[in-house]
């Protein structure tokens, strides 16, 4: 693939941010977006990168009536000692064709994909924080666009990458939250498209999540769609329970998401000893979990928090504290192995770090 690069005058580029520490989540965006084309017969052209702006669009694209969308999410990191690390960015990259798949959409080549980020992310390297706890995130999105209404495939798409340095995702940082235990509220059914990263999933989940947080809460915890009772998704994170030496976490049934946070805790985790078993859990199971002791743990793991300990619970107005709301000691190992992973600190033993670039 050869990208073309408009560049910008380098009177016209953005100031930097001045306090890494205090950069937010999604509050800044780089100078430069990726931006590539999909035509029916002539397949995917116009690699480029440009400066950031508005995407025109047809006020009849498919996206804004029939919601063919698509992202992904990952961060690129700097390593003390000036590498730029990508973590897994080719499972981002398997992800988004599978989702594009389920939606009928024409999938972004997973070379294109990778070829894209790393051209990207090296033209944007000075973004890059370099506090601890920053990275980063990027953001590449399929769109639907075309010109004529009616429920059927777009002929067209738009893939197209955006940048935004980033700290906590959380304003708690690594503290334990607390969750809402939705009871009514669905976020996708089996069969459906919970296990697609597209945007109906997350606009489905907020109202529910707008609630939560007027109660006083930091996420929503997910029930099944059909019974109400089997745990699925905390938020936009993956969850799990620990049982001691031993992890549970929803198996990917059709209606979760496949995390590749989880994906790495599960392998890590195992990798440490620790039994992990992907099987239904049921609110009841958990609730019980916490009266005898037996559950000590639990968190949430996804790309933008990495690992979220989970302090309480709160079902039908009832409380449940979790570890009494302290961060556990298997949530704190996995944290801090993967994080360090992550921003190249220890050995690599899985291959999962990729260098892309130097600072």
């Amino acid at each position: 693939m050869q990208i073309t690069i408009e560049r910008i005058p380098d009177n016209e580029l953005k100031p930097l941010y001045q306090d890494p520490s205090q950069l937010g989540f999604g509050k800044i965006f780089t100078d430069y977006m990726f931006t590539m084309y999909y035509q029916k017969g002539k397949g995917w052209v116009e690699p480029k990168i440009g400066k950031y702006r508005p995407i025109n669009i047809d006020p009849a694209a498919v996206v804004l009536h029939y919601s063919q969308e698509i992202f992904e999410g990952l961060k690129a990191y700097a390593a003390e000692d000036g590498r730029i690390l990508l973590f897994r960015p080719e499972e981002n990259a398997k992800r988004m064709y599978e989702s594009a798949e389920r939606l009928c959409m024409a999938p972004f080549p997973i070379d294109y994909f990778l070829e894209s980020v790393t051209a990207l992310v090296n033209l944007e390297k000075r973004w890059i924080p370099r506090a601890p706890g920053t990275a980063l995130y990027i953001r590449p999105s399929l769109i639907g666009t075309g010109d004529a209404l009616g429920v059927h495939p777009a002929s067209e798409y738009l893939f197209f990458i955006i940048l935004t340095p980033v700290g906590a995702y959380f304003k708690e940082g690594f503290k334990p939250i607390s969750l809402y235990v939705e009871d009514y509220y669905i976020r996708a059914a089996v069969g459906g498209v919970g296990n697609a990263k597209t945007g109906g999933n997350y606009a489905a989940s907020l109202l529910a999540a707008a609630k939560a947080q007027e109660k006083g809460f930091s996420q929503v915890l997910w029930l099944d769609a059909r019974e109400k009772r089997f745990i699925e998704e905390v938020g936009a994170m993956n969850i799990f329970f620990v049982f001691g030496k031993k992890l549970v976490t929803p198996d990917l049934s059709g209606s979760i998401l496949p995390g590749i946070t989880r994906k790495s805790v599960i392998e890590l985790a195992r990798s440490l000893g620790y039994t992990v078993e992907e099987r239904p859990i049921s609110i009841e199971e958990v609730f019980d979990g916490i009266k005898d002791g037996s559950l000590t743990e639990s968190f949430g793991s996804g790309t933008a928090a990495v690992i979220s300990p989970v302090g309480s619970l709160n079902f039908k107005g009832e409380n449940h504290l979790i570890n009494d709301f302290k961060v556990g000691p298997v949530t704190e190992e996995l944290y801090t192995r993967l994080v360090n992973l992550q921003y190249g600190k220890t050995e690599d033993p899985f291959g999962w770090v990729k260098e892309i670039g130097r600072l």
